[in-house]
């Protein structure tokens, strides 16, 4: 009986396991689609306005160019890592924290600091590399006012020369299934490849130097929280699906153990009959 006893407490953890997961998975899909229709909404507006702006860069001379495209030797390059607060979702932040790992191998001989939006990789990050910041409240309240005051950080930073180069690492969200590891480049602005001269045919005013400087910002800004929100859309994907996926496998496992615990239960009530009735044939003879 102490062997029946033991299943049925495993049962009973597994069924409980199994709502919370339930739960949570839940809970995400329903967040997953208010975070999916923001980064729905504004990716087109990004991309169109990050286009249009690197065609600009592309096409202004030397010293016109905005100072947020000066292309400098590279000797600091920050990372800025983007993951979640919170885990039970899969390899989303795992996935992270390689492709962070993997570029800080790939500047070999350069110096590569962190900077952290997400408490999950500040906490592993800090053990392997230096972090500069961590600014996983912003999960807090995600606004493009709170998302920008780390862009202008980001910013300054470039432009007084504490790094040459700025990159960002986060998971671009396609479906809830499906997140696409993304390694940008934040700072300096990459320009346009091609042909340039379609700038050409319009006509500015003010003069395109200005509209560039004023733009770029509002473009960099953009870009990061962009790069947020998808990571945000992403994160609630993953633990749906990892939710899913658990609630699945505790469904099954729990299954399992009802079938060992109605045989282990049939096979005492036979060997309580067997000893009955020996006992009878026993008091006859």
């Amino acid at each position: 009986m102490a062997n029946l006893k033991e299943i049925r407490n495993r049962i009973a953890s597994v069924s409980s396991t199994m709502q919370i997961t339930s739960a949570m998975k839940m809970v995400s899909a329903a967040k997953l689609k208010k975070a999916q229709d923001a980064i729905t909404a504004m990716r087109p507006y990004s991309d169109k306005l990050t286009e249009l702006l690197q065609s600009l860069s592309a096409s202004l001379d030397g010293d016109a160019g905005s100072k947020f495209a000066d292309n400098r030797e590279v000797k600091k390059v920050l990372v800025v890592a983007i993951t979640s607060n919170r885990g039970l979702c899969g390899a989303f932040n795992s996935n992270i924290i390689k492709q962070c790992l993997t570029l800080q191998e790939s500047y070999a001989g350069k110096e590569v600091e962190f900077m952290a939006i997400g408490k999950k990789g500040n906490d592993i990050l800090r053990k392997r590399a230096k972090v500069i910041a961590n600014h996983s409240n912003v999960y807090d309240d995600l606004t493009f006012d709170n998302v920008a005051e780390i862009a202008e950080n980001l910013m300054a930073r470039f432009t007084e020369g504490d790094y040459d180069k700025i990159e960002l690492v986060y998971n671009k969200f396609k479906n809830a299934a499906t997140q696409i590891i993304m390694s940008e480049q934040f700072l300096p602005i990459v320009p346009m490849e091609g042909d340039t001269s379609t700038a050409a045919d319009y006509i500015y005013e003010p003069s395109k130097v200005e509209i560039v400087e004023q733009l770029i910002p509002k473009s960099l800004k953009t870009q990061l929280y962009k790069g947020i929100r998808d990571s945000f859309a992403s994160e609630h994907g993953a633990r749906m699906t990892a939710m899913h996926k658990a609630t699945d496998n505790a469904t099954e496992l729990r299954d399992q153990l009802k079938l060992t615990y109605n045989k282990a239960r049939q096979a005492a009530i036979t060997n309580e009959i067997l000893e009955i009735v020996g006992g009878a044939e026993a008091l006859n003879n």
